[in-house]
């Protein structure tokens, strides 16, 4: 069994970074065409949006919290591989001495442990990519707000997200101020607080002693077929 995948927070921009990159394409164009007066008075900015959201203080929550639940999930599918693995090693040792049936039904016991571990590990995937799109959908919503308050009221043409673009000069890159201006307009609210961060329906993680991950490990006894 397979460890499990980390999120990677910002999925949920894959949408918002095709859009960016037909939008530069779009006003480079424009400007290609325009009037050298015109060209003068356009304002471009660009904005790191994935860096912005693991870098306000909710997404670094998020970010934590996710691998809370990441770490405590695989924690369950590593005690669980490990009891497969000593049932293997049980039927390894005895499937000369029992008698057939016995045997057979050590087997499907096996098998059957076996199909519901795959089964929990495609479920804890699905949890942990659903929970991060709960998490960073608000986040990118309120960036964007930011985004375009600062577009608004300075006058910019347009900004951009900086995932779509080859190459930006660094002064005009609005990240930092738009992470601040976030923090700054959207405290960390009391449900979000670290005491408020855990995932009820999980055990608690051991803290130091969480076993790495397995990776790579065939849990199959010699006659026994998946």
């Amino acid at each position: 069994m397979r460890s499990l995948q980390r999120s990677s927070i910002g999925l949920s921009l894959a949408k918002e970074r095709s859009r960016g990159r037909w939008m530069a394409v779009l006003v480079a164009l424009m400007l290609a065409v325009a009037a050298p007066k015109l060209y003068a008075q356009v304002r471009l900015a660009v904005v790191d949006m994935q860096r912005a959201i693991l870098e306000t203080e909710e997404g670094r929550r998020a970010k934590n919290q996710l691998k809370r639940l990441f770490e405590s999930r695989q924690e369950q599918l590593n005690d669980r591989q490990e009891s497969l693995k000593r049932l293997k090693a049980d039927l390894e040792k005895q499937e000369r001495v029992l008698s057939r049936d016995a045997l057979q039904k050590r087997m499907s016991e096996y098998q059957e442990q076996l199909v519901s571990l795959q089964k929990n590990y495609m479920e804890y995937q699905q949890e942990l990519a659903q929970r991060e799109a709960e998490l960073t959908k608000q986040i990118l919503v309120n960036l964007q707000g930011v985004v375009r308050q600062i577009g608004t009221a300075e006058g910019y043409t347009a900004i951009f997200d900086q995932s779509g673009i080859v190459w930006a000069p660094t002064h005009i890159d609005l990240t930092d101020r738009v992470i601040a201006e976030f923090n700054r307009e959207h405290p960390p609210s009391a449900e979000s607080t670290p005491a408020a961060e855990g995932d009820a329906g999980a055990r608690p993680t051991r803290p130091a002693t969480t076993r790495p991950a397995a990776t790579g490990t065939n849990p199959h006894p010699r006659g026994v077929q998946q």
